[in-house]
């Protein structure tokens, strides 16, 4: 079983390599775009899909000018059941982005696997009401099914921009022996290889227009608190978590 992880994983990192290379290009410029103008990148998502919030997020090897919108009512540590439940509510998702600095032109990039549920397509659609560029890190396996949003949009016609995952539906990749079960979810590994090619593309794109990447160092080698420290004091006002 081990092996068929391995190359099922293996098969779909170079399915996203070509296929959504069109996708990270055109996100990327937009992003470089902001980012020229003194604008952030927002990431958000729901349950674990906030993992790949967290992990871009004040990371060695990281982007500075990245905002985690992190809710801690949809992040499991606070009930797995919980999180669930609201990551279904509508007219949320305006609350939570009152409390972060956002503006006009700033990119806002919501994870939903399915993107089906009330609140990422609620966010999405706050977001673009305050200017906001959205797109989408989800999968289109989901396209044709039926949304869980009052208004029966899903996250894929909100979003200026969609990159596709391309998982199936219930993202488990791996059968599980005398069982109709599937294992192993290739959500958080696939959406982190897309926005790790996404966010080496955006400091290409910046470097293209004569700007240095600000990108956080390890504290764990020389001089690497001390430059961290620089990023911290410019951005502390902006992004809410530093």
């Amino acid at each position: 079983m081990t092996n068929s992880f391995i190359d099922e994983i293996t098969d779909r990192i170079r399915i996203v390599e070509q296929a959504e290379k069109p996708a990270i290009e055109t996100a990327a410029g937009w992003i470089a775009e902001s980012i020229s103008n003194d604008g952030l990148l927002h990431l958000f998502g729901c349950g674990h899909s906030h993992i790949l919030v967290e992990d871009f997020f004040y990371r060695a090897g990281g982007l500075v000018q990245v905002n985690a919108i992190l809710e801690t009512s949809v992040m499991l540590h606070e009930g797995a059941v919980k999180s669930s439940n609201i990551e279904r509510m509508e007219h949320y998702a305006g609350h939570i982005i009152d409390n972060y600095t956002v503006k006009p032109g700033e990119v806002l990039i919501v994870i939903s696997n399915s993107g089906l549920n009330g609140l990422p397509v609620d966010m999405a659609l706050e977001a673009k009401k305050r200017g906001l560029k959205v797109i989408a890190l989800t999968s289109s396996a989901y396209f044709e099914m039926e949304s869980r949003h009052s208004s029966g949009l899903k996250l894929r016609d909100v979003a200026d921009l969609v990159i596709d995952n391309h998982l199936p539906q219930g993202d488990a990749l791996v059968p599980v022996p005398l069982s109709d079960a599937r294992m192993s979810s290739g959500s958080t590994i696939i959406g982190g290889v897309l926005l790790q090619m996404l966010m080496i593309e955006v400091a290409a794109k910046l470097a293209e227009r004569g700007i240095i990447p600000s990108v956080y160092t390890s504290g764990n080698v020389p001089g690497g608190p001390e430059r961290n420290e620089q990023y911290i004091r410019q951005y502390r006002g902006r992004i809410k978590h530093l």
